[in-house]
C-alpha cells in the first residue's frame, strides 16, 4: 500500500497570518506521504508564483512537484499541484479545465508506485454548490474520455459540507470515500471539506486527519491522509 494525502496550504499563510513555506514543509514531513495533492499552492495574483520555492523542495524534502507549466512561475494550475517522491516515475500529466464562476481547475497525473500505476487527480472546487456539481461532472467526464484507464485516487478541497448531496453524491456513484474526519477549521475542525476518494480497483486502509501543533498553525485546513492499495 502507499500513503496519499491532500492539503490546502492556504498559500502558506498560517494562523498567525504570516506566510511561511518552511512551516508547510515541516507539516509535509510530518505527514510523510508518497503522493500529495496540494491546493492553494500558488499565489492568487500577479505572476501566481508557487508558494513553496522549488529550491526548498529540492534541498529540504523527499518530494518533487509535477510542474504543469500553465504559468512560468506557478507550481500548478489554479493553485492545484501534485507532489511525488523524487524517485517516482511520472508517466503522464495534464491540467483539467473546469467550468467555473471563479478561477478553478484540477490536475491529473499517472504515476508508477509500489501499488502499481495509479492515476491521481487533485482538485479545489467552487464555493457555489451549482458550480461544484458542474465541476464534478467535468472531472468525471474527463476521466471517462481518457484513452488509458488506471486505478484512480481523487483528492482535494471539495468545499462540500454534506456527504449525501451535491458533488459528493455525484462522485460516490463510482468512487469510495475515505473516512478521514473533519479537517476545517484547523483550530477547531468541524467540516469535512477535504476528501480522498478511490475507484473500485483500489481499497482504503487506515486513514485520518493529521492534527499536530504544527499543522494547526500552518494553514486553516489540516492535511488528510489515507493508505491505499490494489484490491
Amino acid at each position: 500500500m502507499i500513503k496519499v494525502a491532500s492539503y490546502n496550504i492556504r498559500k502558506g499563510i498560517g494562523a498567525d497570518r504570516r506566510r511561511n513555506p518552511d512551516r508547510i514543509l515541516d507539516v509535509l514531513r510530518e505527514v510523510d506521504a508518497d503522493v500529495i495533492a496540494l491546493q492553494e499552492a500558488d499565489r492568487r495574483f500577479g505572476e501566481r508564483e508557487g508558494v513553496i520555492p522549488l529550491h526548498l523542495l529540492d534541498e529540504h524534502s523527499d518530494w518533487k512537484p509535477i510542474v504543469y507549466g500553465m504559468k512560468a512561475r506557478s507550481m500548478g494550475w489554479h493553485g492545484n499541484t501534485i507532489l511525488v517522491r523524487k524517485n517516482t516515475q511520472v508517466l503522464d500529466f495534464e491540467a483539467i479545465h473546469l467550468p467555473s464562476l471563479e478561477p478553478r481547475g484540477a490536475v491529473m497525473a499517472d504515476v508508477q508506485t509500489r501499488a502499481g500505476v495509479i492515476r491521481v487527480v487533485g482538485m479545489h472546487l467552487d464555493l457555489s454548490g451549482l458550480w461544484r456539481r458542474r465541476q464534478a461532472a467535468a472531472i468525471l467526464a474527463h476521466l471517462t474520455s481518457c484513452v488509458h484507464r488506471h486505478p484512480t485516487v481523487m483528492m482535494g478541497d471539495l468545499n462540500e459540507w454534506t456527504r449525501a448531496a451535491g458533488c459528493l453524491k455525484d462522485f460516490t456513484r463510482d468512487f469510495a470515500i475515505a473516512e478521514t474526519g473533519p479537517s476545517f477549521h484547523a483550530r477547531r475542525p468541524i467540516g469535512r471539506l477535504d476528501r480522498i476518494m478511490v475507484s473500485p480497483e483500489l481499497r482504503i486502509g487506515a486513514c485520518g486527519v493529521h492534527a499536530t501543533p504544527m499543522s494547526r498553525r500552518a494553514s486553516d485546513h489540516l492535511p488528510i491522509w489515507a493508505m491505499i492499495g490494489p484490491r
